[in-house]
């Protein structure tokens, strides 16, 4: 287009184009067709348009010629340097011959592909540029102009608009997409977790789940070894997300088959290591407490893999102590060796078992909840039923954390003597 063309008409074009870049929200239908408008307007041989990805580097996400076919390995197809100039000056470039233009002397990119018309203009939103549009001939020096420079501008002005609204309506796409599977996996988890508390004569629980996404790396469970009984479990596995929730599904199924059957509490402890050892990657690893309730025996068995200590409520001495370790965490080395510590409860006392979100609660990512002020609450519950003691702690984490989203997993477990 000549610098003689009426202006009307140079709006017009640049109307139409932008009705056209805008007819759709699909990302490379909306590339495709800003590279096949610039080829046909501008007469240009090839177009491409490059765009900057989280993280910074450079895609090439539309390649076309001048009869709409699409053209392979585009990366290998023009002068980087030239992008990277337009990119980093964020002003557009015209070059009549690049062949004999001092300023690609040194491009052997320019040299080796015989490239000589070239335009190419920053797509930018604002203050933002995300990207390039890149049109060239090989074969025909002096076909572009300082107004074809000009156009291609205002065009990719127009075209950056769509794009972006495309590249946001895809993330808003994706994001949605993301966000049902997040809830279906909250769901099924969800369905892992024991929904109601089993009953034994003489004793009463009470328990809390909260995670701090939309799945958790905390578990606890219930469930009836062959010998009698009750066992209650406590875990939490390292870091946050779908894969600490994938971990802890996993880990769970192990757990639960490992102590069915097991001779001991250390044997079965000892056994889903291994099983999980054989499993575990990148690091995942979790803590637990595994306790059998022998109600004959009136005997309470535990194994503390590397979990926090469990706050033991004595009634007649009123007073806590703690359920230590008895070995490290699980899924760390396959021959770890678990010992079992037994201890008995008498009406009034009860156990405290918690994960890492309880006192790492904090208030502006600097104060903790802490050990201090939990078994301050505690106390202040300790005639309370398991139930209430549950809900009084949940209610002081709420209190204390206000607003803020949760920090960690939050997963309390109680279990009282009456």
């Amino acid at each position: 287009m000549s610098t003689s063309e009426p202006s009307s008409e140079r709006l017009a074009l640049l109307y139409q184009l932008s009705q056209t870049f805008n007819s759709s929200l699909d990302l490379d239908q909306v590339l495709n067709t800003v590279m096949d408008e610039v080829v046909a307007t501008l007469h240009a041989e090839r177009g491409f348009v490059v765009l900057r990805e989280q993280g910074g580097s450079l895609v090439f996400r539309a390649a076309r010629g001048i009869d709409h076919t699409t053209i392979n390995d585009p990366q290998f197809q023009i002068s980087r340097g030239v992008v990277d100039q337009v990119l980093q000056e964020g002003k557009a470039l015209f070059a009549s011959d690049a062949q004999h233009d001092p300023r690609f002397s040194s491009r052997q990119s320019v040299l080796f592909l015989g490239l000589r018309s070239i335009l190419c203009a920053p797509l930018k939103v604002k203050e933002n540029i995300f990207g390039a549009i890149y049109v060239d001939n090989r074969l025909q020096a002096g076909i572009f102009s300082p107004a074809d420079l000009e156009l291609l501008s205002a065009i990719a002005s127009t075209a950056a608009i769509a794009i972006e609204n495309a590249r946001l309506y895809q993330l808003a796409v994706e994001k949605g997409r993301l966000e049902r599977e997040l809830q279906l996996a909250r769901r099924v988890q969800a369905s892992l977790i024991p929904h109601d508390c089993p009953y034994l004569p003489g004793w009463e629980f009470a328990a809390r789940w909260i995670p701090a996404r939309q799945v958790a790396g905390d578990f606890y469970d219930f469930f009836l070894p062959e010998k009698g009984g009750l066992s209650l479990v406590i875990a939490d596995v390292a870091d946050k997300g779908i894969a600490s929730a994938l971990f802890m599904a996993n880990s769970r199924s192990i757990l639960r088959a490992s102590m069915v059957r097991a001779a001991s509490s250390s044997q079965g402890v000892q056994d889903a290591n291994c099983l999980i050892c054989a499993d575990a990657s990148d690091g995942m690893f979790l803590t637990l407490v595994y306790c059998r309730i022998d109600p004959i025996l009136d005997k309470l068995t535990y194994v503390n893999a590397g979990h926090n200590s469990p706050m033991l409520y004595r009634s007649r001495e009123d007073q806590f102590e703690e359920l230590g370790r008895t070995g490290m965490a699980i899924g760390v080395d396959e021959e770890a060796i678990y010992d079992q510590k037994s201890t008995s409860l008498r009406p009034g006392d009860f156990i405290f078992f918690y994960t890492d979100g309880v006192i790492d609660a904090n208030e502006d990512q600097e104060n903790r909840f802490g050990l201090q002020r939990l078994e301050g609450v505690l106390f202040a519950h300790r005639y309370a039923s398991a139930e209430g003691i549950a809900t009084g702690i949940d209610g002081a984490l709420k209190d204390f954390a206000g607003a803020a989203a949760p920090y960690d997993d939050v997963t309390i477990l109680v279990a009282k003597r009456v």
